[in-house]
Parts: C-alpha cells; structure tokens; sequence
C-alpha cells in the first residue's frame, strides 16, 4: 500500500528525553522493582493491539522509563490520508507504516507515540513497553511525540488530517475511551488532556479536530465521576523553557507589554527566560528554574481587554486565534470586529459567556488551557 507520508516539520529530531530523567531498559524489558510490578492495577486492556498483535519491529535502540510523574495527555492527528478502509487489518498496516516512518524516516528508536486510534476507532500500542506501564499505572515510557514533554504526557496519534475534516465517530469514541483509562491508572483528570499545539509549532492536531476537545473532555470528566468542584478554576498549559509552542509565543507579547525586551518568536529563547523569572519575582510567585509558565505567571501577566483594548495583548489573542484556524482573523493590535467574534465563538466552545470580552478564563482557553465551566453538561 502506497501512503502520504506527514510532514515532517512537527516529527524534528530532538532527543526523546529532554528535560526528563529516565531509567534506561533494553527493548520492552522494564527495569523496574518487583515492588512496582506487585503494585499494578491489572486493569482489562485485551482491546488495545500491543505491539506484539500488530508484529511491530522491535526497538533500534534500548528504550527508556521515565522517573518522573506523568501529568497530561497530549493528542495528535496523524496528517495521514482520510481513509475509509476502518478495519483492523488498515489500523494494523497503520501501525507499520508510521513505526517505519518514524524509525527510517526520523532515525528514532521505535514509534514515537504511545497508543494510536485507526479512523476505524482501533487502538494499538506506539512505542514498546507502553501498554505494560499503563496496566502497572506508575511511569510511562520516555517517547518522542512532543519534545519537551516526552518524559511526563502520554501521547496519542489519530489516523487522519484534520484541519478541516473532522473524526470518524469510531475514532471519538476509542479516544474518549483511551483518555479514560490513561486517566485512571495515571491519577490524571478530564483537564489533563491537551492538543499538541499547546506545546509545540505545529498545525497537529487539527482545527477541527481541537474544536471537539473539550466535548471530548467532558465525556471523559462523566466516565471518571469527578466532581466539579474538584477541578481547578483554570489548568493552564505549563509551559517551559524546553517548549516552543504559540502559547510562547501568546506570553513574549505579554511579556513585552509589561516592558521586557522579548520579541514574540514562540522560541523559548534567553531572553524570555530570563523575563519569566524577573516577572514571577516581581510579583511575589516561586522562581521556576526552568521558567515554567505557572498558573499565578499566566494570571499575573495576562490583562483583561475588552472591546477599546490595543496594543501587543491584543495582538497576542489575534496571533493565537489564527494559528487555532480562525483564519479571519489577522494580528493588527486592534480589536476589531473579527477578533471580537472569533473570541466569542471560543468562549461558546468552552462554555464561558459569549461577552467578547477577554477575561482570565478566556486567556486560558486561548492559549490551550482548560477552564471548569467547560466540563459542565
């Protein structure tokens, strides 16, 4: 079979585990205490295809367990072709055509994700090992789909391109069921769940495809049983200096409408390290050694605008808007009556009240973060 191979501008080489400390193992043979296995939930996972179903090619190298905490999902599309073979055998030739790609194409060890959804709503594990840490539920394999997250968020590659298509129903469904799970053996919640342009310069996962996140967040929040007033307020993206993403790019205007001298590059360069922590000193809230974009960081340096606003904030919500597919929208520091609209539309995905106006919450939606009104029915 014949396949468009995805771009590679979002797959660059980087090493699989910055910023995390690992525990290296040889192939799927986890290095871990007997301790560790004796604790494992054991839960049912006989519906995801391990590697072994789909006869996946073993490891180029020694693969690695992360020591530190998992603490998000990060979902992808594939910007594989939109297929309308959903069978298992396609979810299983799918497997291997994105293994090879990312093992011949990018010189990685293995896939570089965890678990991958066919458009037949098939899941499979990525990157060896994973399925046997999510059954323990402990740590999680040090992986390559997000450079600077691949040792702490779970990632999940969805067959198909959708900037302006949108999943099968299967897909949802099996995503909606994979976040569950993750979220269950993981300790994780409902606002854990993020897209890969959160933390990354890149068109993946999708417009129309990040338009149906927080649906599938709250589908995820129902099946778990949380209660609401146990979500935070607002889960802000947390963003540091081993991330570049548009939500950089959204805090160096901010950071230069406070008056530091950073330009707006979504580079997590020296300079907006050095502002991130000048700021969080400034305004009483713990120094990040790494210039993590805290909550108290965002909601410290984000104003509220409304509509006579001008300047560089606004021209951050314009920015992030269009990178977020509202092409209508262009980055002119003026509020304009497109940016008003675009905003609103947003705030309705997110359930917020449709004011137009950007408030704290509607900042963190903004940038990819999650807010607690958008979890209600």
């Amino acid at each position: 079979m014949s396949v468009v191979r995805p771009a590679l501008d979002r797959r660059t080489l980087l090493r699989a585990g910055l910023g995390a400390a690992t525990v290296a193992v040889v192939g799927s043979d986890l290095a871990l205490p007997d301790a560790a296995r004796a604790a494992a939930p054991g839960a049912d996972l006989d519906w995801i295809i391990g590697c072994d179903g789909w006869d996946a090619r073993p490891p180029a190298d020694p693969l690695s367990v992360s020591t530190i905490p998992t603490n998000k999902i990060i979902v992808h599309h594939m910007a594989f072709p939109n297929v309308t073979d959903y069978s298992r055998e396609q979810a299983v030739t799918l497997a291997h055509d994105c293994q090879d790609l990312h093992m011949d194409g990018n010189g990685w060890s293995d896939t570089g994700q965890h678990f991958t959804i066919s458009r037949g709503g098939y899941v499979l594990e990525g990157r060896h090992g994973s399925l046997e840490r999510l059954r323990a539920g402990d740590r999680q394999m040090v992986s390559a789909h997000c450079p600077g997250e691949n040792g702490r968020a779970i990632g999940i590659e969805n067959e198909g391109t959708y900037v302006t298509d949108t999943p099968p129903q299967a897909l949802l469904d099996s995503l909606v069921r994979l976040c569950t799970t993750i979220c269950r053996q993981y300790g994780l919640h409902a606002h854990d769940i993020f897209g890969h342009w959160d933390f990354r310069v890149t068109q993946c996962p999708g417009a129309q495809f990040y338009r149906l996140f927080p649906a599938v967040r709250r589908e995820v929040f129902r099946r778990l049983g949380t209660r609401l007033t146990d979500v935070p307020a607002r889960r802000w993206p947390d963003l540091w200096r081993f991330v570049n993403a548009p939500g950089v790019q959204v805090a160096q205007y901010l950071l230069a409408h406070r008056g530091y001298p950073v330009t707006p590059s979504g580079t997590f360069d020296a300079a907006t390290v050095a502002a991130v922590g000048d700021w969080q000193a400034r305004n009483g809230i713990p120094v990040d050694v790494d210039a993590t974009l805290t909550a108290p960081t965002w909601e410290t340096l984000a104003p509220e605008l409304d509509r006579d606003a001008t300047g560089l904030p606004v021209q951050a919500v314009q920015f992030i808007l269009n990178w977020k597919g509202y092409a209508e929208v262009t980055v002119t520091g003026s509020y304009d009556r497109a940016t008003r609209r675009a905003v609103q539309d947003l705030q309705a995905l997110h359930g917020l009240p449709r004011t137009g106006r950007v408030s704290t919450d509607t900042w963190c939606a903004l940038v990819g973060g999650i807010v607690r009104q958008s979890l209600r029915r």
